[in-house]
């Protein structure tokens, strides 16, 4: 575990503390032939090299070094393909993350991986899982009827009351594993403030009416999501 997690290390160091955005912007400009993309691999090389701070690892460096420059070149000509270009990076440092996984665990890969997965609590994923997405499309079924009758606030982000209200289920289902049911109050408060002014200036009955159906039905879903988890 020590070996991943001072490559993973190395990595973070690597790819965002020491490397400035104008090298970012070179590279993307010039791709294959930016002389910044091959400083970058040589960085981190030498970080890994650092932080394992044993020369019997120069292969694992190397080969790590290698990886990162084949994925990074592979991220600079498809990125292009891409509208939403925080899927090319996700991409990107996913399959950074499993080259430095295979390279820390290549001695007992399977076993370790078996392992792991032994340690996954799956009634956790479910309940993380069913809070998000599912969650926001069944309360979008269940609130239809009134969203239709509510006028759209064309200067709200796309999608902005969807990811606002999975990021809240999110930390309600945290507070209850946690046993801090006061946060979930705390929670609600805030999004009272945050929301007062827009209520107040929109001086609308029915859209008040539907965020706060919404709100409780949010807060409660995650609340039943909660106790079931913490009592299975």
């Amino acid at each position: 575990m020590m070996l991943f997690i001072k490559l993973l290390l190395a990595h973070l160091i690597g790819d965002f503390l020491l490397q400035p955005n104008r090298w970012v912007i070179h590279k993307e400009a010039n791709k294959i032939a930016s002389k910044y993309l091959y400083l970058h691999i040589l960085l981190h090389f030498v970080v890994t090299m650092v932080l394992l701070w044993d020369f019997d690892y120069w292969k694992l460096a190397l080969i790590i070094a290698i990886s990162h420059y084949f994925i990074d070149l592979g991220k600079l000509y498809s990125n292009s393909l891409f509208r939403n270009k925080a899927i090319p990076f996700f991409i990107d440092q996913l399959l950074h993350i499993i080259v430095l996984y295979a390279c820390a665990y290549y001695g007992n890969l399977i076993g370790q991986t078996m392992f792991l997965m032994a340690l996954i609590d799956w009634h956790l994923v479910t309940a993380i899982v069913f809070v998000s997405f599912p969650s926001a499309i069944i309360m979008g079924k269940l609130l239809e009827g009134m969203s239709n009758k509510i006028e759209l606030d064309h200067k709200s982000l796309p999608n902005a009351g969807k990811y606002i209200g999975i990021i809240e289920r999110l930390f309600v289902l945290l507070f209850i594993i946690l046993g801090r049911w006061e946060a979930i109050g705390l929670l609600i408060t805030a999004k009272s403030v945050f929301r007062f002014n827009d209520l107040k200036e929109s001086n609308n009955r029915k859209l008040t009416e539907y965020i706060l159906i919404g709100t409780l039905l949010s807060f409660g879903i995650a609340m039943i999501t909660g106790i079931i988890y913490t009592n299975s």
